[in-house]
This record gives C-alpha cells, sequence and structure tokens, in this order.
C-alpha cells in the first residue's frame, strides 16, 4: 500500500492540473466562442495514391458540403502515421478545416463524414482535431 502512495499522489496532482482548464472560451467583443474541427485524410489506397483531385473534391460536395454548407477550407498536407500495422506510411493528404459555431449535431457530422471517407476508399482511420476558437465574421 505504501508503495501505491506515490503513484496515487503522482496521478492526483497531474488531474488536478486538468480541472483548471477553462471550459468555455472567453472572446473579445465582436467574436464569440466556437469550435475549430480539422480533418485530416490520407489519401493513399494501399502503396499508392488511390484518391485523385476529383474523387476528393467530390467527395467535398457529396459528404460535406451538405453537412457543414456554412463554409470549410480544404489545404494539401503531406501526412505520416503509424497504422495497426504498425509501419510508418507517408502518403499526400488533404486537411479540411471547420469553423463550428456549437450547433446541435455537430458531432455527429463529423463522424459520418469519417465513416464515409473510410467507407469510400478503404481507408483506417481519418484524424479529427478539435480546438476552442473564437469566431468573427
Amino acid at each position: 500500500m505504501r508503495r501505491l502512495a506515490p503513484v496515487v499522489l503522482a496521478v492526483g496532482a497531474l488531474l488536478g492540473g486538468c480541472a483548471a482548464l477553462p471550459s468555455a472560451k472567453v472572446c473579445p467583443a465582436g467574436q464569440s466562442a466556437g469550435r475549430e474541427a480539422q480533418l485530416f485524410f490520407g489519401r493513399n489506397v494501399g502503396d499508392r495514391v488511390g484518391v485523385s483531385e476529383a474523387e476528393f473534391a467530390r467527395f467535398v460536395d457529396d459528404e460535406l458540403t451538405p453537412r457543414f454548407p456554412d463554409g470549410l477550407t480544404v489545404l494539401d498536407a503531406a501526412g505520416q502515421w503509424r497504422g495497426a500495422s504498425g509501419v510508418i506510411d507517408r502518403e499526400p493528404s488533404k486537411l479540411v478545416i471547420l469553423a463550428l459555431p456549437g450547433r446541435v449535431g455537430d458531432e455527429a457530422k463529423l463522424d459520418a463524414v469519417r465513416a464515409a471517407y473510410k467507407a469510400r476508399f478503404s481507408q483506417e482511420a481519418v484524424m479529427l482535431a478539435i480546438h476552442p476558437i473564437c469566431l468573427g465574421f
């Protein structure tokens, strides 16, 4: 039991810092709190580029735009990740950035987009990162 005490104290100290994180972003006048979603889409299928520019544009038209009609940004990227095989893969990628003002259902729409891409292009994963931001238009 005494051996566990330092571990319990260390974990408690680490988790105590999490409570200090703000739950809502304080924004300057004229801006409102929201979130930025970043979706990372790999384009390789197997060991070759299997998702062409035209196919990705169709995916944006079919899956992203209907769910997020207010706008989005698509950037070309060079991705790297380690999949279930344990091998590090490098591939051309697309980064899609969405500004989310906090509408009900945003997470479900993001999950649907990720599932659609994985199914359509035989992908193992689509990474999603969400960050608090201030929005002003």
